[in-house]
């Protein structure tokens, strides 16, 4: 088979796996599939809302709705892809009978999924913001571009590698849970690095996802805040996850295929 016959192949089946997810999870009635951006749009306008309520104003420069939005946006685009890839496996199960369908190819139904809706959500409520008058435009959109896509990649690698291990014990899913509502007062999106002292900078920075934060937030407020963060070491980060999860992926595929 030639590599365009593959790639037309693969194509439908992402094609055939993305239809089947959006209508198994979200539907044909009410807002059906707009519920893919307005879930993360309606988490991250409550946390603004939250923190303005409360007088949350962190001694920053930056709008605290602006803060928010850059900081939980940033959060929840890793956050979410990695929990809906726990139990991708499990859940489709049946389809691993067909010959053209593969683990990866489940793996990567959900997180183009989640990580489309989370950016159409951004971008979305960035736009309502800047024309309301509440965030200024980007100072540096290549710098937001370049961060976001960082933190998709980050969000995929985690997702395969957490998700492809919890193929093998439903405890790496159980505890993936607390761990991530444990991981967001430490991933960066309600301080600032500059924020802490020079100690605790040492010990945030160890965190991948930080600097993609950073890196959001210095594109679009470069002027009024100092950021940390490190593109090698993020870019890094990300190359040695994708290694790692690929390899259990593999594992976990030969798996499935020896159940089948």
């Amino acid at each position: 088979m030639s590599l365009r016959a593959s790639w037309a192949i693969q194509r439908r089946v992402i094609g055939a796996l993305l239809m089947r997810e959006v209508i198994t999870r979200y539907g044909r009635h009410n807002v059906g599939v707009l519920w893919l951006v307005l879930e993360p749009l309606a988490f991250t306008i409550g946390v603004a809302a939250l923190w303005t309520a409360t007088g949350m104003g962190h001694g920053s420069s930056i709008p605290i709705v602006a803060f928010a939005i850059t900081g939980y946006s940033s959060v929840l685009l890793w956050r979410n892809t990695v929990s809906r890839c726990n139990a991708a496996i499990s859940q489709n199960f049946s389809l691993l009978f067909h010959r053209n369908v593969r683990v990866m190819d489940v793996f990567a139904t959900r997180i183009l999924l989640e990580v489309g809706g989370a950016t159409a959500s951004f971008m979305l409520l960035t736009a309502a913001m800047i024309v309301a008058g509440v965030m200024p435009p980007p100072e540096d959109p290549l710098v937001v571009v370049v961060g976001w896509m960082l933190l998709a990649w980050f969000g995929g690698a985690l997702a395969t590698l957490i998700g492809s291990a919890a193929s093998f014990s439903e405890i790496v899913d159980r505890v993936w849970h607390p761990v991530s509502y444990l991981m967001f007062p430490v991933a960066g999106a309600a301080f600032m690095v500059d924020w802490l002292p020079p100690a605790g900078r040492e010990v945030v920075l160890w965190l991948p996802m930080v600097h993609g934060v950073e890196m959001v937030r210095q594109g679009f407020y470069g002027h009024l805040v100092r950021t940390y963060f490190d593109v090698g070491y993020f870019v890094g980060a990300n190359l040695a996850l994708t290694l790692a999860g690929l390899l259990v992926l593999r594992l976990a595929g030969r798996r499935v295929k020896s159940q089948n």
